[in-house]
C-alpha cells in the first residue's frame, strides 16, 4: 500500500477538477488521495470531536498522518513529555482506526542524544502500537546508532526533499514501511516538482516495502495538489 497526499487537504480552485464532489473539503479531497497530513496539529491542539468530525469524512480504507505538537518535539524536546503525549493522543485517538501514523518532525537544533532518544519512543510506542515517522534534521541523527535505535523501535526515518545533509534524502531507521516528505525545490514550500523528479520518487516506492507514505508539503503556491496526482499516474 503506497499512500499519496499533501500536507493538508485545501483545494485551490483551479484544481477543483481533480476531485469528486463530497459535504466538506475533506470529503472532497478523499475521493481523489487516500491519505493526509495534518499539520496544524503542530501548532495547536484540536478536540476529539473534531478528529471524531474528520474521521467520519473520508472512507473506511483512508489514513491519517498526524505531526506531534511542538510543544513536545521544539519546547520540550522530548523530555518529561508524558502527560503532553497523553493528551495529544486522547484527542488524536479519535479518528480510530483512520490514524494511520504520528509524525515527529524535530527541530534543527535537536542533536541525537541516545538516552533522551530512547526513552521518548519507548514512551511514544507504549502509547500508540502504529507506524511512527520521525523528520530529525539536525545531522547527529544521521548515523548508525541513531539508526539502531530508530529500528529498535520500529520508528521510520523520514526521506527529505530538499535534503539538509545529503544522507537523509533517503529513508532510515525500520524498512517495514517508509514515509517520504517532500517540500519543494528549489524554493522551500514554494516549487513544482520537474517530471523527472516524480519518476525518481515513483521508482524509488515501487521498488521499496510494500507499505509507504508519499506526502507533498509544498503546498504555499498550490503545487502540492498537482504533484500528488502526478505520482499517482506514475504509479498506477
Amino acid at each position: 500500500m503506497i499512500r499519496v497526499g499533501c500536507a493538508g487537504w485545501s483545494i485551490a480552485s483551479r484544481h477543483a477538477g481533480l476531485f469528486d464532489g463530497g459535504e466538506s473539503m475533506l470529503a472532497r479531497y478523499a475521493t481523489r488521495f487516500g491519505a493526509v497530513e495534518i499539520n496544524s496539529s503542530f501548532y495547536r491542539p484540536h478536540r476529539a470531536t473534531t478528529y471524531a468530525r474528520w474521521a467520519a469524512s473520508v472512507p473506511a480504507d483512508f489514513r491519517f498522518s498526524v505531526k506531534l505538537p511542538r510543544a513536545i518535539t521544539h519546547d520540550a524536546r522530548l523530555q518529561r513529555c508524558g502527560p503532553a503525549l497523553d493528551a495529544f493522543f486522547d484527542a488524536a485517538g479519535a479518528l480510530g482506526a483512520r490514524l494511520g501514523c504520528v509524525l515527529v518532525q524535530l527541530p534543527p537544533s535537536l542533536a541525537f542524544d541516545a538516552r533522551v532518544a530512547a526513552r521518548f519512543f519507548a514512551m511514544l510506542v507504549r502509547r500508540w502500537p502504529g507506524a511512527v515517522a520521525c523528520e530529525p534534521r539536525h545531522a547527529s541523527w544521521l548515523t548508525a546508532d541513531a539508526d539502531r535505535l530508530l529500528v529498535r523501535h520500529g520508528v521510520a526515518r523520514v526521506a527529505a526533499d530538499p535534503p539538509r545533509h545529503a544522507v537523509d534524502a533517503m529513508p532510515g531507521g525500520t524498512q517495514t514501511f517508509t514515509y517520504w516528505r517532500w517540500h519543494g525545490a528549489p524554493e522551500l514550500y514554494r516549487s513544482a516538482y520537474a517530471p523527472a523528479a516524480l519518476d525518481t520518487l515513483a521508482h524509488a516506492l515501487q521498488r521499496g516495502p510494500s507499505e509507504a507514505w508519499a506526502i507533498f508539503d509544498n503546498t504555499a503556491a498550490g503545487h502540492a495538489t498537482p504533484d500528488a496526482a502526478a505520482l499517482q499516474a506514475r504509479l498506477r
